[in-house]
């Protein structure tokens, strides 16, 4: 039976697969392999995690969360997901910064691929990584962490499988917190555009959603901590209304799936997603691209799709803008640069949508956009890689860690060489 991954954009032609129940296991299975590729929970959009050689979910090792209080620091192995991790946490009075949309996602697999949440003060979710342990080419179980901080660590959290297979990561955690979150509908473009960083500050974490039709935006999601100063502005004063409802961002999908609004605060792991982990978000039926840009290149960007909004919204299911955090990983998407990302959520036709963002990636080439590694993106590996000033240092780094390039694919080699 094909194994397709979560939307069944992409079915993996790898010839074997494994589901170690032990790192020793995984050893093994590395340790007699010549092509080898960790598997999360199929969240990518691409082939990024495909092989022609051993493919390993880890869904199989145990499941460990190991809090360290001492040192404000979490131990999770790889294939537990974000809203698992969440639950834990918070039960023992801990959290983590950020969480992105979805808990369902594996916590190796997202910060492998740079997947983020919103805020402006904060960065990709790999941010939070403080060490990793990983299997490397001769089977080897190899730790990275702080002793490494400035020749490895920064190359190795963001680096989409192709240094070895990861079985842990030690994580930042802070004291758990309360977050409400309101939504909004109804602002005027005009206004995003006016006001974006008003509007971006409006809370801890905001996620503005647009079909790229008409005089407005369709709605505005404000995330905000109970224990952090509230946002200066409030958004009606723009001319939005707000929600008497909840709202699923989605056009025609329930607001059960989603997590909880009108402003009834809850625990950060309720709050910060914006789907509930005990329901599936969507059918799957979707493709998803996104593409992250320089934070002062905002408005200009955003007229720049825009403009293309009748050519987009037949094939949109819903676009998302959100804002993200500099950080210092060599592969993440907001590297040395505040940013802002540009969602699109489509219906899943791939012939239609290829040639749509080919359009797209051209509209945003001149502010340097950098395609999410885990989505359907058209950009070519010479463009991709001028966009990334440390990747000479991130193929130097895969040369000494795996110089046979066994955890490299088709996709990987590509782009990181």
């Amino acid at each position: 039976m094909p194994r397709v991954n979560w939307a069944d954009t992409h079915t993996f032609t790898a010839p074997r697969f494994h589901r170690p129940a032990s790192v020793s296991d995984l050893q093994w299975i590395v340790s007699g392999s010549v092509r080898a590729r960790a598997l999360g929970t199929g969240h990518s959009f691409n082939a990024i995690a495909d092989t022609d050689g051993d493919l390993i979910s880890l869904a199989d090792l145990p499941p460990t969360i190991e809090v360290d209080s001492a040192a404000a620091s979490v131990k999770v192995s790889a294939g537990v997901r974000y809203g698992e991790l969440a639950g834990e946490l918070n039960r023992q009075g801990y959290a983590l910064a950020n969480l992105g949309s979805l808990p369902h996602i594996s916590v190796a697999g997202a910060c492998a691929t740079g997947t983020h949440g919103s805020g402006d003060a904060n960065t990709v979710l790999a941010g939070s990584v403080r060490g990793l342990d990983i299997v490397t080419a001769e089977g080897d179980l190899v730790t990275i962490d702080g002793a490494h901080a400035e020749q490895v660590l920064p190359g190795a959290v963001i680096a989409l499988g192709a240094l070895g297979i990861v079985t842990g990561l030690t994580l930042a955690i802070e004291p758990t917190y309360q977050v409400r979150q309101d939504v909004y509908a109804g602002l005027p473009f005009a206004a995003v555009r006016e006001h974006f960083d008003a509007i971006t500050g409006a809370g801890y974490s905001v996620s503005i959603f647009t079909s790229w039709q008409g005089d407005a935006v369709d709605m505005v999601w404000v995330k905000s901590r109970a224990d952090r100063p509230a946002g200066e502005v409030d958004l009606r004063e723009y001319g939005a209304v707000a929600a008497t409802e909840p709202r699923n961002p989605v056009p025609g999908m329930s607001a059960g799936n989603c997590t909880g609004q009108l402003g009834v605060p809850g625990p950060w792991h309720e709050r910060l997603p914006h789907f509930r982990l005990d329901f599936t978000p969507s059918s799957g039926e979707e493709i998803q691209s996104e593409y992250l840009l320089p934070r002062q290149h905002a408005v200009a960007a955003l007229d720049a799709i825009n403009d293309l909004g009748p050519r987009i919204s037949p094939l949109l299911q819903i676009s998302e803008i959100r804002t993200v955090a500099a950080d210092d990983l060599w592969l993440s998407p907001a590297y040395a640069r505040d940013s802002v990302a540009i969602h699109f959520t489509l219906v899943r036709d791939m012939l239609a949508v290829l040639p749509l963002l080919a359009e797209v990636e051209r509209a945003l080439q001149p502010f340097d956009a950098r395609p999410h590694w885990g989505k359907v993106f058209t950009t070519q590996p010479d463009i991709v890689g001028a966009l990334y000033p440390r990747l000479a240092d991130f193929e130097q780094l895969r040369a000494t860690l795996d110089p046979d390039g066994m955890f490299g694919n088709e996709f990987v080699d590509r782009y990181v060489g």
